[in-house]
């Protein structure tokens, strides 16, 4: 698959993947009200939002590497600022090893930094940056993935409590 291609298919599934995350949080109306629940669904909401951003962005001109590295370096400072605020919300007793490794998210946007600021680092192995980029946001993608399917399996708040008897 060419990368064009690739990421044109990125952008529209990131964006499908927007707009169906819209009519989940449409439906739970007690996220609103509740500031850690609305968090995590403004972090779910940006982890399909920013790659699909990024990936837009790389098939603007992709004969232009200053633009996608940019793109990407601004985008992954969003992600890494958000994912940070939602590690420390998290509570000690989270499920799940995509919330309990939500560090690995952090990481992914850091390395996506590094690379949109300094690409020579995988030119140096033999890498394209655009290539080791178009990995990385599928990375992203998968964990997102993972985290939004734990954030949903959450019970509500009054199915917390243990069943009489």
């Amino acid at each position: 698959m060419d990368l064009s291609t690739f990421y044109g298919l990125m952008a529209t599934t990131c964006f499908t993947l927007v707009g169906l995350w819209w009519t989940v949080v449409e439906r739970h109306k007690s996220w609103k009200t509740d500031l850690r629940r609305r968090r995590l669904a403004g972090g779910t909401y940006l982890s399909f939002l920013l790659p699909g951003l990024m990936a837009t962005l790389a098939s603007v001109a992709p004969d232009v590497p200053l633009l996608w590295r940019i793109a990407f370096a601004l985008a992954s400072l969003v992600g890494l600022a958000t994912t940070v605020r939602l590690i420390r919300i998290e509570t000690a007793a989270v499920r799940g090893p995509f919330r309990r490794n939500r560090w690995a998210v952090a990481l992914v946007y850091v390395l996506i930094l590094v690379l949109g600021v300094y690409p020579e680092l995988v030119r140096a192995v033999g890498l394209t940056p655009i290539h080791v980029a178009s990995f990385l946001l599928v990375l992203l993608i998968v964990l997102a993935h993972g985290l939004t399917w734990e954030f949903m399996m959450e019970p509500d708040e009054d199915a917390r409590e243990e069943p009489a008897g």
